[in-house]
């Protein structure tokens, strides 16, 4: 063998080594890898606490990335706090309410749709007509939660908090009067008290607005009857034209002294 024949078998037999060791030490190393991952989650199967802390230390980094990337903390519950429901989950009846009262309000058809729901199940336990109680929720607030009238009536179905305080012990404080969903609960359950107490449907609403000892209620009742015929035959599937929306109702202020004292007395039902 030449000497030039000897040093390329030389260089051949020196690259062979190099690559043989190159794989023995990437085969150990993935060997290696492969057996601290099997050893971890023996470990963390073993052992769930390790398994939480891991998790919520995860959790914990991805939270801070998504932060640092959106400039603000997340809050993947907040979802959780919306009264909002698809309308397109609810039953075909309901759906069409939603839209309808969505489009004439000018407000989002998701809360709405929530509200629609929630009337339709409180309706059905309490024997009253869900779109009477839509009707109600139209004429008081025109579908605003944090709606307030001047003597102290508040939210979606404009109750009296300070009266009625006590309904809203239940969901935490009085406070509770401007989630929407509590204060249809509670507007219902003083609609329902009132109708019991007034013996009929309209002179029960007169009692809900406050002019239970007056001759006038200011057209009240008859625009609460008015939108709730329109309702009901939007859910029998029939097409009603949009009107006008009702404004906020108009307070039925006596011509006696003190109209405050006595709006008071009227709607107590205690």
């Amino acid at each position: 063998m030449t000497a030039l024949g000897r040093t390329a078998h030389g260089l051949r037999t020196f690259a062979s080594d190099i690559a043989q060791g190159f794989f023995e030490i990437t085969h150990n190393g993935f060997a290696l890898v492969g057996l601290a991952v099997v050893f971890s989650l023996i470990t963390l199967t073993a052992r769930p606490d390790l398994r939480q802390v891991g998790e919520s230390k995860l959790m914990s980094w991805l939270q801070e990335r998504q932060a640092a990337t959106l400039g603000m903390e997340p809050e993947l519950d907040a979802i959780d706090r919306a009264t909002a429901t698809n309308p397109k989950d609810l039953p075909k009846q309901q759906a069409a309410v939603a839209y309808w009262l969505s489009k004439k309000y000018r407000v989002a058809p998701e809360p709405v749709s929530a509200l629609v729901a929630e009337a339709y199940e409180i309706g059905e336990k309490t024997k009253l007509d869900p779109t009477l109680i839509l009707a109600v929720m139209a004429v008081e607030s025109g579908f605003n939660p944090f709606a307030q009238s001047p003597v102290g009536a508040q939210g979606l179905m404009q109750v009296m908090t300070g009266i009625h305080s006590d309904k809203y012990e239940s969901f935490g404080g009085k406070l509770a009067a401007f989630d929407p969903v509590t204060n249809l609960r509670v507007g219902v359950k003083v609609l329902q008290e009132c109708i019991q107490r007034a013996g009929s449907l309209n002179a029960g609403l007169k009692f809900y607005v406050g002019a239970a000892n007056l001759g006038d209620d200011g057209g009240y009742a008859d625009k609460v009857m008015a939108e709730h015929e329109r309702l009901r035959q939007v859910a029998t599937g029939r097409s009603v034209p949009l009107v006008s929306p009702p404004a906020i109702r108009t307070i039925v202020t006596p011509v006696e002294p003190k109209p405050v004292e006595d709006k008071i007395a009227a709607l107590s039902l205690s």
